[in-house]
């Protein structure tokens, strides 16, 4: 099941928003569960009770706490819920860059355009839901592939850079087969997660966490061509 909120201060739009949520499911065949509520401060208090969240539909502008300060909120909890910002102003869809947000809304929204973001959501939701596992200390653990930043190999050992750093005694070659196509080969050393690069010259990678790669030289346009096909 697929838990969806709609957050607005309008109950008109977060009935309008819901209908168009609800043709999504049954085109798609998605089993949902929606909840509306008319403000920042009451969708937190049921999300103490139920942290339940998969996809947020969030007006940008609304009384005390707005929709970007709600976001920041539950993002800083929950790196996997899709943050779809819905707003009547152009000017305000800069202020949720730092959150992560799947995408931005202009009402009034269109059937098709939400029809489109949620498919990406969804999309998304199935893709976090990968993960590596590995043996360590005698036991299996679980690093979901959304987490992890690089991997490189020294000796015979690869280290897993996720929240944590996770050594395993294995080739880089076998890890990379349990991975999917948002990771990039850069070179006999590294593999790199395509959605924390933030810069690339010729001969390096620069990661969104100030960790430098060296890119393995001819690699350059390859790798560009990958971060085109990934947006």
């Amino acid at each position: 099941m697929i838990n969806i909120i709609i957050c607005d201060d309008e109950q008109t739009e977060i009935s309008y928003l819901t209908g168009l949520v609800q043709k999504w499911a049954v085109k798609r065949e998605v089993i949902i569960s929606i909840a509306g509520y008319p403000g920042a401060e009451s969708f937190l208090f049921a999300y103490e009770e139920n942290k339940a969240a998969d996809i947020l539909l969030l007006d940008i502008q609304m009384g005390e706490m707005d929709g970007v300060a709600l976001a920041k909120r539950i993002r800083s909890e929950n790196k996997e819920v899709q943050i779809i910002f819905v707003t009547g102003y152009m000017e305000y869809i800069s202020d949720g860059y730092d959150v992560e947000a799947l995408h931005y809304l202009l009402k009034p929204v269109s059937e098709e355009k939400l029809t489109l973001i949620l498919d990406r959501a969804l999309e998304k939701l199935a893709r976090n839901e990968r993960a590596l596992f590995i043996n360590r200390g005698g036991e299996s653990v679980r690093i979901p592939i959304y987490e992890i930043r690089f991997l490189e190999v020294r000796h015979n050992y690869v280290t897993v850079h996720a929240n944590e750093e996770y050594t395993v005694k294995k080739t880089l070659g076998e890890i990379e087969k349990e991975l999917d196509d948002s990771f990039f080969r850069a070179g006999r050393s590294f593999i790199v997660n395509l959605k924390y690069i933030r810069k690339i010259t010729k001969t390096d990678i620069h990661l969104s966490d100030r960790k430098v790669i060296p890119l393995s030289r001819g690699l350059y346009d390859t790798i560009n061509r990958a971060m085109i096909e990934r947006l």
